[in-house]
């Protein structure tokens, strides 16, 4: 056997090998493939080149950042597909079971005729070297699948995760505005009816245990099943998105035994408005929750949108993100700050945490053996502007927080009734500022106080120096976040809420 994330080049009516229970099945341009020997951390960047000689989809990063490995992949929601652009270079095998893979040579008219997201970038002359234009294309055509593009901002968002180091961006954002997407080839519209129909077929394969060597690979289709999976191997890696176990791989080269994927667990990417609030589920990817976070927080749907590009949201998870621990995790200091609770669960138990006291210290959280998170519950607020979260890193777009700050404070009759501050970057875990909150509360809500607030933010923090920014650095801008939070609240809600689009930067 071939170590894990190592292609081994199999024919298309290859036989099951003896310890395999079953295959992994999924559609490819248009026809079902089946997967029996390949090593479950397989991604489908190396399957795409090295097993089926896809080469339009290139390697650029291997860590999803430069989107030259974009591809499409479709999935039935309510009976509808919903095709998203995500990145091949770190999306495993197991992760694609039951659903719709297209590349740009699969977007392609039966006699090479370009496709209108293709064609568009002809036209504006979009392409120069070529290497990025395929990933370029295919975000374009998750984007065409989904009703088009409406306006720049939409155009800017769905073209983030796409780098072009020669042509420049304006004539592929005049691509992404010249595609014609109100009268679809018959060739187009003939090959979604197919995919549909594959689909609804593939639907029906219920939970998988792919075997390759000493590896169990389980792929469970419902909650109660998935519960069973890691109560059976409680030791297994768990993938959800993989937009960090993905690296493990391609960056560190570990080899990853049993592993337990998500992608086809049944409710486990609910999302519930409640009289109380909104509840998640752990499998709901930032991009599916961020409308409703939005509506609901506009300042945390924005954070949102500034977490990675379009197909690492598309990707990555909100339960994931949590999970991990990561000290620079930009979703846990908003959830923080929001009062949010984690439903953890260990075979048929359940138990509820507030989800600061999930996280203990760095690389260690309070998720007992044979346990995952289930679910996050997020309070309600009674003015949700109140809310303002700030993202502070080198760029806008594609960058990891050198700190994230989210603060959350009542006024009530011109005092501070209350204060719920989170920061990450600023500690070993995503932690609140204790010492920050107690000189707001009980106090008068005028500069004086804020002043002094801003004073205690080292009895709080000992922010590190690193490749990001300084430990000063960090401090400094901390304190500053308390001052232009306060500011902001000054302002007229109208105006408020105008600048919150731009609120994170």
């Amino acid at each position: 056997m071939l170590p894990c994330g190592q292609p081994m080049l199999i024919p298309d009516n290859a036989t099951e090998s003896p310890d395999v229970n079953q295959t992994i099945e999924f559609l490819l341009n248009g026809k079902r493939i089946s997967i029996a020997e390949l090593p479950p951390t397989t991604t489908l960047l190396e399957y795409l080149r090295d097993n089926r000689r896809l080469t339009g989809t290139k390697e650029g990063c291997a860590e999803g950042d430069c989107g030259a490995c974009t591809v499409s992949v479709g999935e039935l929601r309510h009976g509808q597909i919903l095709h998203r652009a995500v990145n091949a270079c770190i999306l495993f095998l197991p992760m694609l079971a039951g659903k719709s893979v297209l590349t740009a040579e699969g977007i392609l008219g039966p006699d090479g005729e370009l496709h209108p997201c293709q064609q568009a970038i002809v036209k504006t002359h979009g392409s120069q070297c070529g290497f990025c234009t395929p990933g370029f294309s295919m975000s374009l055509y998750a984007a065409y699948r989904n009703g088009g593009l409406n306006g720049a901002d939409a155009i800017n968002d769905t073209l983030a995760g796409n780098l072009c180091r020669c042509t420049g961006y304006g004539p592929l954002i005049a691509a992404a505005g010249d595609m014609d997407t109100a009268t679809p080839p018959a060739w187009e519209t003939g090959r979604q009816a197919n995919e549909r129909r594959e689909l609804l077929a593939l639907a029906e394969i219920g939970s998988i245990e792919y075997r390759t060597g000493a590896s169990t690979c389980l792929i469970p289709a419902t909650l109660d099943e998935f519960a069973d999976a890691v109560a059976r191997l409680p030791d297994a890696t768990i993938v959800a998105g993989a937009t960090d176990v993905g690296l493990w791989v391609t960056k560190q080269f570990r080899p990853l035994d049993d592993l337990i994927f998500v992608n086809r667990v049944k409710g486990f990417g609910e999302i519930t408005k409640t009289a109380n609030g909104l509840s998640i589920g752990a499998g709901a990817s930032y991009g599916d929750a961020q409308a409703a976070i939005a509506a609901m927080f506009p300042d945390f749907g924005e954070l949102i949108r500034r977490i990675g590009s379009v197909q690492v949201r598309n990707s990555g998870t909100i339960g994931g993100n949590v999970a991990n621990g990561s000290p620079i995790g930009d979703t846990p200091p908003a959830l923080i700050a929001l009062g949010a609770t984690l439903t953890l669960r260990n075979g048929s138990e359940r138990r509820q945490i507030s989800i600061e006291d999930y996280f203990i210290a760095y690389g260690k959280q309070d998720r007992r053996k044979g346990e995952f998170i289930e679910s996050i519950a997020i309070p309600k607020l009674n003015n949700p502007l109140q809310l303002r979260c700030y993202k502070l890193s080198k760029r806008f777009d594609q960058d990891i927080s050198a700190l994230c700050g989210c603060f959350n404070i009542t006024i009530e009759g011109g005092t501070v009734s209350e204060a719920r501050i989170a920061f990450g970057g600023m500690a070993a875990i995503p932690k609140r500022a204790a010492a920050v909150e107690a000189a707001l509360l009980g106090q008068s809500w005028d500069e004086t106080t804020i002043r002094r607030a801003m004073a205690t933010f080292r009895q709080d923090f000992t922010p590190i120096s690193d490749m990001r920014a300084s430990g000063e650095y960090r401090l400094k801008a901390a304190e500053n976040l308390m001052m232009k939070y306060y500011l902001e609240g000054e302002l007229p809600p109208e105006k408020s809420r105008m600048i919150g689009a731009g609120r994170t930067f």
